[in-house]
């Protein structure tokens, strides 16, 4: 099946007849969700054109179209981006190395007193400062070479360890890297790296097959930390316009939290290293 037929299909699974006025349960369904004729009634267009729509055959698929079948399957705005973008690839480009901004870099260097990373479009780590590797990877080198918080994430047993939710930041990187993916189709160390993790991962495979799409500049998740306790940050996630697909992270605590008092404290001993 096409990729956008593999989402589409994913989408219509979740959707329940009742929900959009049709009548449940008159006979049985093979499939969960809407039919193919269901949704292309629904959207107003006929079973042939949606049909050949899931079959990849989208070209010239009005915004009109596209925005019917949105609204039938209640995607949300992040998921009617990602379906504009199946239907309409950017051009296939040969994208080479990514280089971080000196300037940047030294912005990075120069945050003491909460984590923060500069993150390329393949979601390598660009840039660091110590106190991020002290929350994130105390066990890696800090001047090693970029390294991939998603392959990280599926394939280094310390983040296993690393958050409370495990699975709950899994799915989230998945659905990141699903946009990142249908935003860059020609980037052929982003393809490797998805080819990679299907093989290496079960967990990976599962996730990627449900076809999640996010990417929520906003949130917050309790880090377990290396030699004990718990530190519960949010991170905002700040694109950087000037420099396609990379991206600064920052982690703060709250206010007043035990948090706050605990990111304070790890910061002076990483200054004072």
């Amino acid at each position: 099946m096409s990729e956008i037929g593999e989402f589409l299909r994913s989408r219509r699974a979740r959707i329940k007849p009742g929900e959009v006025g049709l009548p449940e349960g008159v006979r049985h369904r093979r499939v969960a969700g809407l039919r193919r004729e269901e949704l292309a009634q629904l959207a107003g267009v006929s079973m042939g054109y949606y049909t050949r729509l899931e079959q990849g055959a989208a070209e010239g698929a009005s915004d009109s179209v596209l925005d019917a079948i949105a609204r039938v399957l209640r995607l949300d705005h992040t998921e009617t981006a990602h379906l504009y973008r199946l239907v309409r690839p950017a051009p296939k480009r040969e994208e080479g190395p990514e280089r971080l901004r000196p300037s940047l870099a030294s912005m990075v260097a120069a945050v003491h007193d909460v984590p923060v990373m500069a993150l390329g479009r393949r979601f390598d780590v660009l840039a660091w400062n110590r106190l991020a590797q002290r929350v994130v990877a105390p066990h890696l080198d800090f001047g090693a070479p970029p390294f991939n918080v998603i392959r990280m994430l599926f394939r280094d047993p310390y983040a296993r360890g690393l958050y409370a939710d495990w699975a709950g930041k899994a799915r989230d990187n998945v659905a990141f890297l699903r946009v990142a993916a249908a935003r860059y189709p020609g980037d052929a160390e982003l393809t490797a790296l998805v080819e990679e993790l299907l093989g290496a991962s079960p967990e990976f495979a599962g996730i990627w097959a449900e076809q999640p799409v996010d990417m929520c500049a906003t949130s917050t998740r309790t880090y377990l930390l290396a030699g004990g306790g718990e530190l519960e940050l949010t991170s905002e996630l700040l694109r950087l316009p000037d420099d396609e697909g990379q991206s600064v992270a920052i982690y703060h605590a709250a206010p007043g939290s035990a948090a706050e008092e605990t990111l304070r404290r790890l910061a002076g001993a990483v200054v004072h290293r």
